[in-house]
């Protein structure tokens, strides 16, 4: 039998027998290099379209918005008596059509650059995740996408009100393009369940004192990870893979299933008395409130535990 101490968050094995089954839980639930490396690549791959978009918002303001065209060029030239300069008169300055196509056009792909690093970036946080505890970079590393759709867009958006040789109908029309675009790109960017590593530390924590090794099982079509393999969720004729809730992460699956307690049933394993409050302290965590209690299994006087989970000392 394997003993597990929680001290200050971190779960150390204690092996109290030679003929159990090693486990070797980590001290906090980390993503595998494997994650990590496709997390990494993520968040180039994403930063690097993003600057593209803000590049494009650069060329929109520095170049697309100055265009101008003159019309009734052969005006007269009057002398301003007060600054002693000559001015021409009869000369009307235009936005040209072929300038309010091309942002038209810019205007789309920023957005296409904007949404396309944001779902990157999602994916990426996915598979590494920050700790909610550091609460700052949980906000900018999860919001980041909403964050680089509004510096993408809103000073082009204001340039385009401001334009002065913009006629009403190409203002009010690149204007709401810009808005409707601006608001799509944000809405994707602004992630509304952000995973953390105290939820995915939570849910291998309840997999390794429910089975006593941090081993789940998983397919490739299914959303979550599940605790044995003959449960109907995963009869799906694809193919069951089995790794640690780490490995399972990688594979896209980010939380344990709720249905722990009748998967258990049906794969003939002990199952805790507690089953619901676990089920229920999981859902608040998996919600996004970490500083919920996770519960120890309590197992019946005829169950043998798993897994002996003594609590760490007071500090």
């Amino acid at each position: 039998m394997i003993g597990v101490t929680i001290e200050e968050g971190t779960i150390v094995a204690e092996q109290r027998t030679t003929d159990a089954e090693g486990v070797e839980p980590p001290a906090n639930w980390k993503p595998t290099p494997e994650a990590k490396t496709k997390a990494t690549r993520f968040r180039w791959i994403a930063g690097a379209l993003w600057l593209l978009a803000i590049v494009g918002e650069a060329v929109g303001i520095f170049w697309v918005l100055r265009q101008r065209v003159f019309v009734g060029e052969d005006g007269t030239f009057v002398r301003d008596p007060d600054t002693g300069l000559l001015e021409e008169q009869g000369v009307t300055a235009q936005f040209p059509q072929w300038a309010f196509i091309a942002l038209i056009v810019l205007l789309v792909v920023i957005a296409a650059l904007s949404i396309t690093g944001s779902l990157l970036w999602k994916k990426a946080n996915r598979l590494d995740p920050a700790p909610k505890s550091d609460t700052a970079r949980f906000f900018v590393q999860n919001q980041l996408g909403a964050i680089i759709a509004v510096v993408a867009f809103l000073p082009l958006i204001i340039l385009v009100f401001l334009n002065k040789d913009m006629d009403k109908g190409q203002k009010t029309t690149a204007g709401i393009v810009g808005i409707v675009l601006a608001a799509i790109a944000v809405f994707i960017g602004i992630d509304f369940d952000p995973p953390s590593v105290e939820q995915y530390t939570a849910d291998q924590s309840a997999v390794i004192q429910l089975l006593g090794q941090d081993e789940v099982v998983w397919v490739d079509g299914g959303a979550v990870y599940h605790v044995c393999d003959e449960v109907p969720a995963i009869q799906t004729g694809s193919e069951i893979r089995t790794g640690t809730t780490a490995e399972a992460v990688e594979a896209g699956k980010i939380r344990l299933t709720l249905q722990f307690g009748s998967e258990l049933r049906a794969c003939g394993l002990p199952v805790p008395e507690n089953d619901e409050e676990i089920t229920a302290a999981l859902r608040a965590i998996q919600a996004g409130q970490v500083d919920t209690v996770l519960p120890a299994p309590v197992w019946a006087e005829s169950v043998e535990p798993p897994l002996v989970v003594e609590d760490a000392p007071a500090s």
